[in-house]
């Protein structure tokens, strides 16, 4: 009888051993990849030390979600096989451990452009190429950004540079053409600029302008979008631009705002 409680013993340590080392390793990366975006939300680091954090959590992500996923299945195999009592809570901390590392890897993966997809590096993007439309409330506010209004001079590159690897990524994304009459279109767009959570800055319907500035979730990136309304002929003419305030590339996130703005008007 001895000899049994003894083993029962060392087999409830391995259990253990397995659920906490499952449970530290999934916490660990859980805190790794939250951090790199809560210092930035806190003020403690900007996005580049954001970015280098995520990088690390996604370097190593998928090998320890892997083996917590692998101690949770051995500790319940294990747990079942052994007939140990009270086991549960030990396969329990390696599948919350497991949970949570799967977790924390898919949340930087999730920023991964998809397979076979190549963003230019460029964060300007507009629907009228030749005369984009301009901001007038949003310019001061963006005094201190790296990154200029002046359409085609970031990045050491020029306008017509900007413009041939806009109309190569995003051909479609060009001036949108409505029935309804200019009033009818601004309120719409008023009510998508809300419906998006974007912040509105200004707006002019004498102008035919909209401001507002979009602020993302992760790294709290505000990227700016201004929206033109003008009567064209018997329609009413739609151009976006929308610039992100840091960074070189915008991964898209430019064109998907204003697609996703456009999607609305057309409701």
């Amino acid at each position: 009888m001895t000899t049994e409680i003894a083993d029962q013993a060392k087999q409830r340590l391995w259990l253990k051993i397995g659920g906490l080392t499952s449970l530290l390793l999934g916490l660990g990366l859980g805190v790794l990849t939250l951090a790199s975006a809560a210092g930035i939300w806190l003020g403690f680091w900007d996005f580049r030390r954001g970015f280098s954090l995520l990088g690390t959590a996604n370097q190593y992500g998928q090998w320890l979600a892997w083996a917590c996923l692998l101690l949770a299945a051995a500790t319940l195999i294990a747990s079942q096989l052994l007939k140990v009592k009270n086991a549960g809570k030990f396969v329990s901390l390696a599948a919350v451990g497991a949970l949570v590392a799967w977790v924390a890897y898919l949340i930087p993966e999730s920023f991964r452009p998809g397979e076979g997809v190549n963003y230019p590096p460029i964060h300007d993007i507009s629907t009228n190429r030749i005369n984009p439309p301009e901001f007038v409330a949003i310019a001061p506010l963006r005094a201190d950004a790296p990154n200029t209004l002046v359409y085609g001079a970031s990045n050491n590159m020029t306008p017509e540079q900007l413009i041939e690897q806009t109309d190569e990524a995003y051909p479609n994304l060009v001036t949108q053409l409505y029935s309804e009459s200019v009033n009818e279109v601004f309120e719409k767009a008023l009510a998508a600029v809300d419906d998006l959570g974007w912040e509105l800055v200004a707006q002019d319907a004498s102008a035919g302008r909209i401001e507002a500035t979009d602020t993302t979730f992760w790294f709290r990136f505000k990227d700016d979008v201004v929206i033109k309304i003008d009567q064209q002929g018997s329609e009413t003419a739609v151009d976006v631009r929308s610039v992100s305030r840091v960074g070189t590339g915008d991964v898209g996130a430019n064109a998907i705002r204003m697609r996703k703005l456009f999607a609305l008007l057309e409701n």
